[in-house]
């Protein structure tokens, strides 16, 4: 049975939810779309929206940051403006020093088009994406 006609979310593991819950809602200004049980913590999870329906499911884990691979990216038209509404929303950018960034942690993307990466608490990253 092929994927490609389902829908696809998202998991991101958190060591605390609440923590998180003031990041995703209070810095990334993502929506709740439902919340309920992870394992054996009551509300220890969170569904996110973004882009017109279900995004991340944000849930308290063991296992959160035990990654360094970006987990999730948007795709934005300008990703200057959206990086400054986020600094100004206190979300730090990440620099690697394998790549040249500009002032605000943009880099050139692979390909073409700019990326800048950001992390939340338990050090996942995300990252934004634009085609110019």
């Amino acid at each position: 049975m092929p994927l490609s006609a389902y829908h696809v979310r998202t998991s991101i593991a958190v060591s605390d939810i609440q923590k998180a819950i003031g990041f995703y809602e209070g810095k990334l200004g993502l929506q709740v779309l439902e919340s309920g049980p992870s394992a054996h913590i009551a509300d220890g999870s969170r569904v996110y929206g973004s882009g017109g329906g279900p995004a991340l499911n944000v849930y308290q884990s063991d296992t959160a940051g035990k990654t360094a691979a970006t987990l999730a990216t948007w795709y934005v038209d300008d990703i200057d403006r959206v990086v400054d509404e986020l600094v100004s929303s206190g979300v730090e950018f990440v620099r690697y020093d394998q790549f040249e960034h500009d002032a605000k942690g943009i880099t050139a993307r692979a390909g073409g088009g700019r990326i800048a990466w950001f992390q939340d608490p338990d050090g996942n990253t995300f990252a934004l994406e634009a085609d110019v």
